[in-house]
């Protein structure tokens, strides 16, 4: 993943908010040829800041049940 607006060279890649921060820039930013780990973002689930329509549609991908 590309980003030009933050340094992540000093960020801990293995930290909670680096993993974080990644899966919110991916989804709102795009994939840019990038796949999602849905084990990630179900872990991450409640902390994630993701556009509210954007956030809908996972959850629907992620847990098809609930619907």
């Amino acid at each position: 993943m590309y980003n030009w607006n933050t340094d992540t060279s000093k960020w801990n890649k293995r930290s909670d908010s680096y993993r974080i921060w990644e899966i919110e820039q991916l989804v709102n930013f795009g994939l840019n040829g990038e796949k999602l780990d849905f084990n990630l973002i179900k872990r991450y689930w409640p902390r994630l800041s993701l556009d509210p329509q954007r956030k809908i549609f996972l959850e629907l991908l992620l847990w098809p049940e609930r619907f």
